[in-house]
């Protein structure tokens, strides 16, 4: 592809950034389902063993909700809520059945699901860290109701952020040229233009709309 026909989305900070926090998830994924179910206790051979995984699961987890708060302080402008990201929402069913998004509301640099994501990782991210110390017990000993409470909770909340990466990870690879741009940084213009035409117009200088 000519340089000349592409633009830069996102910074070598934001994409190393980005593959921090996908990389700690993939991590504290395997090693959290080791402990969910003894079907899975089999993935602490990845990390050296029971011993070892139950070490290391909550330090990846600190790492994790770094990396993620440093995402969110770069991130949290492009992705609050407009009017515009309500309607494209409200027409997500007919785009998914049609598999055609030209007839979608113009979207800035993150479209509407994206923005909805964003905070559902956040308030989940955030639970995990809460009932993660809790149930940590490294240098202290809460009453055991707080413990057992912030087990399920902790639990749920990592089924739901599995879930909305499953979704994201699936998004990303259904948009074409998606990965692309979170691995190089740029993206067509013609990819800006059919996706994210409100952000592109911006790029360019163009404030007709």
């Amino acid at each position: 592809m000519n340089p000349r026909d592409e633009i830069p989305r996102y910074t070598a900070s934001e994409r190393v950034n980005h593959w921090t926090v996908a990389i700690c998830f993939v991590l504290l994924a395997l090693s959290g389902l080791a402990f969910f179910h003894p079907a899975f206790f089999f993935l602490t051979d990845l990390f050296g063993g029971g011993p070892w995984t139950r070490i290391l699961h909550p330090y990846i987890g600190l790492v994790l909700f770094v990396a993620f708060a440093l995402l969110v302080a770069r991130f949290w402008r492009h992705n609050l809520i407009e009017r515009r990201d309500v309607e494209w929402l409200k027409r997500v069913p007919d785009m998914v059945a049609s598999g055609d998004d030209s007839h979608m509301p113009e979207q800035e640099r993150n479209n509407g699901g994206q923005k909805v994501l964003f905070w559902c990782l956040v308030a989940g991210i955030l639970v995990l860290l809460l009932t993660g110390l809790v149930m940590w017990r490294a240098w202290w000993t809460p009453p055991i109701l707080l413990i057992r409470v912030a087990t399920l909770l902790h639990a749920i909340a990592a089924i739901c952020c599995i879930g909305l990466i499953v979704a994201h990870v699936y998004a990303a690879i259904w948009v074409s040229g998606s990965i692309h741009a979170m691995v190089r940084g740029k993206v067509s213009r013609a990819w800006a233009w059919q996706h994210h035409r409100a952000w592109y117009r911006k790029m360019i200088g163009d404030h007709r709309h």
